[in-house]
């Protein structure tokens, strides 16, 4: 994967971790939330934010000090 494609990866995958987020909110909101739903949303979340971390440091060189 070019830098190219990394960035637009990245991006998709902070839109969707910005819509989990706006969905586990409102469920939590809800009082009749669904617990087992909220968990798996914030599962999925992390694993987002996991994906993200390792893309980004695809982007950054390594430099030897």
């Amino acid at each position: 994967m070019d830098d190219s494609e990394i960035r637009r990866r990245l991006e998709d995958l902070r839109t969707e971790h910005r819509d989990l987020d706006a969905n586990i909110a409102t469920l939590i909101e809800d009082a009749t939330g669904d617990q087992l739903r909220i968990a798996r949303l914030k599962k999925r979340k992390l694993k987002l934010r996991d994906e993200i971390s390792l893309l980004e440091d695809q982007l950054i060189p390594d430099i030897i000090a």
